[in-house]
């Protein structure tokens, strides 16, 4: 999913991008960038430890990005991927961050929360990856130029 997001905001003419785990960030290149993607898994119906102590962390410095969410989850009737987008979210909104997915007024396929997809994404679920990234990409030279 990340490479596909990846792949959708490099499309964007002039956007610089790149995909880390939080594991191993470039802390720079975060602080220096006008947005960030966060996605993970879906573990029991929720986000991934990794990715709750990232957002946990004091020293993160998200405040005034544009931010968006997926997730993954490994069972196509559903897992709670829609419950950890909202939980990425907020942790966003915690942090200062500016949230935009693009929703349904970018067109088809449509994002809501953010892009979803149950185990590799595949057809419409790699669209949304695409078009996610794409749309940060594109409303973030919007707000911040280039």
């Amino acid at each position: 999913m990340a490479e596909l997001i990846l792949d959708g905001a490099r499309s964007i003419e002039g956007t610089e991008a790149e995909m880390f785990s939080v594991e191993d960030l470039d802390s720079d290149y975060i602080d220096s960038a006008d947005a960030v993607i966060l996605g993970c898994p879906t573990y029991e119906g929720s986000l991934s430890w990794q990715m709750k102590r990232f957002l946990d962390s004091p020293g993160v410095k998200l405040a005034g990005k544009l931010g968006a969410a997926f997730a993954s989850q490994n069972w196509p009737g559903g897992g709670g991927a829609d419950f950890t987008e909202m939980t990425l979210i907020a942790g966003m909104l915690v942090h200062g961050m500016l949230i935009y997915s693009g929703g349904i007024t970018q067109g088809e396929p449509y994002l809501h929360f953010g892009a979803v997809s149950a185990r590799s994404p595949e057809g419409i679920y790699a669209q949304r990856c695409l078009k996610l990234g794409q749309n940060i990409a594109s409303k973030a030279r919007e707000i911040f130029g280039e």
